[in-house]
């Protein structure tokens, strides 16, 4: 069980990884971006983000 909890951890590092690593500028400019957004909006993105990955999680399994 504990390696696919590293397994996943290490995917997400790799895939998070990617965006600052090919394309800084516009990882910089994203994040200047999700600066401005309302507390909320973080939120919803962050449920958003949740949701989608449980989905997929209960998809593969």
């Amino acid at each position: 069980m504990l390696n696919y909890w590293l397994l996943g951890l290490a995917m997400m590092l790799v895939i998070e990884g990617m965006l600052p690593f090919v394309l800084p500028e516009l990882w910089r400019e994203t994040f200047r971006k999700l600066v401005t957004l309302s507390d909320g909006q973080l939120r919803f993105g962050g449920l958003t983000a949740m949701l989608v990955g449980l989905l997929l999680l209960y998809w593969i399994k």
